[in-house]
């Protein structure tokens, strides 16, 4: 059996000799998959393959995913503008000439203005992104992998808490089977002690009216529809459970179909003990619907 969870949190990390990177992925319970993804600038490039990829990998959930790039290297050093050295070395020697000044010194030339410039610093622009993309998008598939694994993971988990609820809602339904409250003796005098209360309530009553509130006590006292429903709810659940497929949504929709019969089983209850178990039922019911909300 496999079933996933809509939680989970997985990061990757890399570098090339300018940069290095972190992909984080978060994923939370939602109703759809909607992504939310923060790029550096300039990184625009991935935002496409970054959704397919996600797409691909994932059915339901809000995921966020965050690119961190940081640069390896500052400034690495100071070099010489040679350009603009021998323009003033050119000038220093006209100048020299013309007003008898004395040579100019290595110490004054390399003080001036754009003579030194620092060195090695890595720019980002948009050919360098280009060509570090493809290993930033195996990076993305990577950090995807380990998310899908952390879900998958969680979902193990999820299986055993779900089978443990349907099998917590299938032995209340069967103490409901087993129920003194459905005895077709215990029903048959309940219907007769009903139908003697009515008659002194309203004693000219027409024998047609009597049979037809005969009709809606004997209705109101049957609840093996509503056990015989549950069980087929719970054939269904666990089908869905053992399909590997995401089901979320199928179970949600279930869930509402296990209340409503476990309502109706309360509304039906004639005695305390059946009304007990309906109670129970509904408290098992919503944690099961809880626990299904984590479900892809």
């Amino acid at each position: 059996m496999t079933l996933n969870s809509m939680t989970g949190y997985a990061r990757s990390q890399g570098q090339d000799a300018d940069v290095s990177w972190v992909w984080e992925l978060k994923t939370v319970n939602g109703r759809g998959l909607e992504l939310r993804l923060r790029l550096p600038p300039g990184y625009d490039v991935l935002d496409l393959p970054a959704r397919e990829a996600v797409q691909k990998a994932l059915k339901r959930g809000n995921v966020n995913i965050n690119l961190n790039v940081t640069k390896l290297q500052k400034a690495s050093g100071i070099a010489v503008n040679e350009v603009v050295l021998e323009q003033y070395v050119q000038l220093a020697r006209t100048w020299e000439v013309k007003a008898g000044l004395a040579p100019a010194s290595m110490d004054g030339l390399l003080a001036l203005r754009g003579v030194l410039e620092s060195a090695g610093e890595v720019e980002d622009n948009p050919a360098s992104i280009e060509a570090r993309s493809t290993v930033l998008k195996k990076s993305l598939d990577e950090a995807l992998k380990a998310l899908a694994q952390m879900r998958a993971a969680e979902g193990r988990r999820l299986l055993e808490v779900l089978s443990g609820q349907l099998d917590e809602i299938a032995s209340l339904v069967q103490q409901a089977e087993g129920s003194a409250a459905l005895d077709p003796a215990a029903i048959k005098e309940r219907l007769r002690q009903q139908v003697l209360a009515l008659l002194d309530a309203v004693p000219t009553l027409n024998e047609d009216r009597l049979a037809q509130e005969a009709a809606l006590i004997a209705a109101k006292a049957d609840v093996r529809e509503e056990l015989d429903r549950l069980h087929a709810h719970m054939a269904a659940a666990r089908e869905m459970l053992a399909s590997g497929e995401a089901v979320g949504r199928k179970l949600d929709f279930l869930c509402q179909e296990f209340n409503r019969e476990a309502n109706t089983l309360c509304s039906k209850a004639g005695e305390v003990e059946l009304t007990r178990i309906g109670l129970a039922l509904k408290v098992v019911i919503e944690q099961f619907r809880e626990q299904v909300q984590n479900i892809e």
